[in-house]
């Protein structure tokens, strides 16, 4: 469930303001993460479920989807969650080339950029993949990145009881960075069942921290 060792070691060796894998190691914190929306269905699911519980997140959004639902985005930043970019179109990113990888998030940082005004965003690359030819221009401009320490597995065929079974029995770590996805209705049935469990237990559901202009 957490990052494969050896690929979590490689990105640790690179400075945070490029590659964040982990969050700030805070007692109790905890970085919730959510990929591939606004949907329709899933989101508002989600915003209900974690405004219930007083948490906060951080949704890597699609380009696509921003344009398709800005109300969802809009609604997003008002409950106070963080943007980030999870490219236009969710291609495969490792059969694009440079410049087309860089169209893919240039394009939705000026979307997401009309919500919050924040004009950097934290970058998710589809599938976590990352070619060195992206990571070098990230590390010229300055570009943060963001992968993740825990993996949820919510994008598996399991169920969401055995899949917050797994995260009960193995707990993430404070200031492990959760993945999770906001297009299937299984990240909210797992949330359902942690954020009480999770809150008992003094944990502190938060936003990544913002990109440092």
């Amino acid at each position: 469930m957490r990052l494969k060792p050896s690929r979590r070691q490689l990105l640790g060796l690179l400075p945070d303001r490029l590659v964040l894998v982990r969050g700030p190691r805070t007692p109790g914190a905890l970085y919730l993460t959510f990929d591939d929306g606004p949907h329709p269905e899933h989101t508002p699911r989600l915003l209900d479920l974690l405004a219930r519980h007083g948490a906060r997140a951080s949704f890597f959004l699609v380009g696509q989807r921003v344009e398709r639902h800005p109300a969802l985005v809009e609604r997003i930043v008002a409950e106070g969650h963080a943007l980030g970019n999870h490219s236009y179109s969710h291609p495969m990113f490792h059969q694009l080339g440079l410049r087309q990888q860089l169209d893919e998030v240039e394009r939705t940082d000026r979307l997401l950029s009309n919500f919050d005004h924040a004009g950097s965003y934290r970058f998710r690359p589809p599938r976590g993949s990352m070619s060195p030819a992206l990571l070098l221009a990230f590390a010229r401009r300055g570009r943060g990145i963001a992968y993740w320490s825990y993996d949820s597995l919510d994008y598996q065929s399991r169920s969401p009881g055995e899949l917050a079974g797994l995260l009960a029995r193995r707990p993430p770590a404070d200031g492990d960075i959760v993945l999770m996805h906001d297009d299937s209705g299984c990240a909210a049935q797992i949330l359902e069942r942690m954020l009480p469990l999770w809150r008992a237990g003094g944990r502190h559901l938060l936003a990544l921290p913002k990109v440092r202009a």
